[in-house]
């Protein structure tokens, strides 16, 4: 079977794994801070903290930028639920900006229309978090623009991008943004198994995102409220979780930073070959604006259905006979009935809606071969006809 997605894993990332097995620390050591300035130092920030996963980023993250009871936390409606539901976590309201038709992003004219609306009846948000889809930056100098203007803060959520450009800077580098969150999940750009990461510029943001890491626990006395009474002396000074990573973990990461460039050179190139292989088929393939370089997470096509006399689960399902796993990214967040239930409709968003109803991804992982991509062009093409 050919599945959407892959991790990669070298004897060299094995062996890292083994060292730190065989070391003295395997959870809070030296492992973690080496995997962040890695991390750090490849997309031009200053500060990174490494997580369990991109949900647990996006979520003390949204914390770290004072989200709270009865504010509101914007992001697109086309992505997982983990970018909506750290808000609701917050105990935020959660609202959606359509997608541009062309990205599949946050359309940022439709975030400017919102916000100019939203400001009348006052219910600007606290937080927007756009999400680079598929690995492909939103127009991010626009949207820092707007939060400029209107004071609200920006998290990206760049959990397909590590590795990505934008305006020939990496993802990451929060020149546009208050903080960055990667995702390390085994079918993302590079894995940790599960993991996640922030990046920010600011010193104060990173201190409390340590902070909310480990359960607002500080051994810092300049936070504590009381002279220490010792060397074991901690104290809880925020509300705080476990959301710490292990240095097993970091050391798949660390090692796996080192092939990050061969793997976007890869996904690059699979990504231009499909748009070769899949013309004249009744379908369009990606676009991609001047200002981006996507570091290719997946590859989304949305099929013309005037022309193909086929349901999309028939598509699935002839595709999965044939040895080829699809997936679709995604269903629209603001559809799910845990959403609906909260006031959302369908048609609040008409572009995700039609986004979903053409939308298929197509497999794409570093390990795919040229001769698996063309099996899988020549059975979509038999599928289509």
């Amino acid at each position: 079977m050919i599945y959407y997605g892959k991790q990669s894993i070298s004897e060299g990332d094995i062996q890292n794994v083994i060292d730190v097995l065989r070391s003295a620390f395997i959870t809070q050591g030296p492992m973690i801070e080496r995997f962040e300035g890695k991390v750090a130092d490849y997309c031009g920030a200053k500060y990174a903290v490494a997580v369990t996963n991109a949900t647990s980023a996006l979520h003390i993250a949204c914390l770290a930028a004072n989200l709270g009871d009865g504010d509101c936390l914007w992001t697109s409606p086309v992505t997982f639920v983990a970018s909506a539901n750290c808000g609701r976590y917050c105990g935020a309201n959660v609202d959606f900006v359509d997608i541009n038709p062309k990205t599949y992003n946050m359309d940022a004219l439709a975030l400017e229309k919102k916000l100019r609306e939203s400001k009348k009846d006052g219910r600007l948000p606290k937080v927007v978090i756009p999400v680079h889809l598929a690995g492909q930056a939103c127009d991010m100098k626009k949207i820092r623009k707007l939060s400029e203007e209107e004071g609200f803060s920006v998290i990206e959520d760049a959990s397909h991008a590590l590795g990505a450009d934008y305006l020939n800077k990496k993802v990451g580098s929060c020149e546009f943004s208050d903080m960055t969150v990667f995702s390390f999940h085994p079918v993302k750009i590079i894995t940790t198994g599960e993991g996640g990461m922030i990046l920010t510029n600011n010193a104060e943001t990173y201190e409390k995102l340590k902070m909310l890491r480990s359960h607002g626990i500080t051994r810092n006395s300049s936070d504590m409220t009381k002279d220490s009474d010792g060397p074991w002396y901690y104290q809880q000074v925020e509300l705080g979780f476990n959301y710490r990573m292990t240095d097993i973990q970091a050391a798949l990461g660390y090692s796996q930073m080192d092939r990050l460039d061969e793997f976007i050179r890869r996904r690059r190139y699979l990504a231009k070959r499909y748009g070769e292989l899949l013309k004249g088929l009744p379908l369009k393939t990606p676009y991609v604006p001047n200002y981006a370089n996507p570091s290719w997470h997946i590859y989304v096509i949305r099929i013309d259905f005037d022309k193909v006399k086929k349901t999309k689960k028939q598509i699935f399902e002839e595709m999965r006979e044939k040895g080829i796993a699809l997936n679709l990214h995604y269903i629209p967040v603001h559809t799910q009935p845990y959403y609906e239930k909260l006031g959302h409709k369908p048609g609040d968003c008409p572009e995700s809606i039609r986004y979903y109803e053409e939308a298929l991804t197509l497999p794409l992982y570093y390990d795919l071969t040229d001769e698996e991509q063309n099996y899988v062009a020549e059975a979509l093409r038999d599928v289509l006809s």
